[in-house]
């Protein structure tokens, strides 16, 4: 039987999210790691297979290609427990998904990713980003001050994609000691998941 292929690097949370999401519901798939930082998704073999040049990139079974991180696991959970059957529920789980890539990973996962892996210096980034991220760290600790998961009473695509950057917020100089909250939703997520980083086979 063939896998589904994940063309991904693992610093990646939106790569981490695919990984998660079909491992949770026994997708057999294979991860094939990609190194954007030596320009791996530059090459003319990758950019044929996603003209954007990014990772995540999937491989269906069936050879049809899909990327996005958002719309691929919205693909792999369709009839799923981790989307809700309830179209309200769904809704806010889809206004999760959307905010997540709008005010989240721009602040949050940006900021991680210039620091770390861009060799940027703290004074050399926008202050706005690390404002924006304690932000949008607040509401999540709002929200989950009163709800064990940020959709319903159980396990959503929603918590799959927030959680992917907002573990290792610390990494781009965001202490989640303030959001108590977020903290005790990490740990519930990661054991839902069984999450393990060296797991890419």
């Amino acid at each position: 039987m063939s896998k589904l292929k994940i063309y991904a690097n693992h610093v990646s949370g939106n790569c981490w999210k695919v990984k998660w999401t079909a491992d949770y519901l026994d997708i057999p798939n294979e991860w094939i790691e990609i190194d954007i930082f030596a320009g791996a998704s530059r090459t003319p073999e990758f950019l044929a297979r996603n003209p954007w040049g990014q990772t995540p990139t999937v491989v269906l079974p069936d050879g049809r290609v899909l990327t996005q991180s958002n719309a691929i696991i919205r693909y792999l959970a369709e009839g799923s427990r981790l989307i809700p059957i309830d179209l309200y529920a769904r809704a806010q789980m889809d206004e999760w998904l959307f905010w997540e890539q709008n005010s989240h990973e721009t602040t949050i996962a940006t900021r991680r990713a210039l620091i770390n892996y861009r060799g940027k210096k703290e004074s050399e980034v926008d202050p706005g980003m690390l404002a924006g991220g304690k932000r949008a760290l607040k509401r999540m600790d709002d929200h989950l001050d009163a709800h064990d998961y940020l959709v319903g009473d159980g396990l959503t695509l929603a918590d799959i994609a927030l959680v992917a950057y907002t573990r290792v917020a610390p990494e781009g100089g965001f202490d989640l000691e303030p959001f108590p909250a977020v903290r005790n939703w990490i740990a519930r997520i990661e054991g839902d998941l069984s999450i393990d980083e060296t797991k890419v086979a």
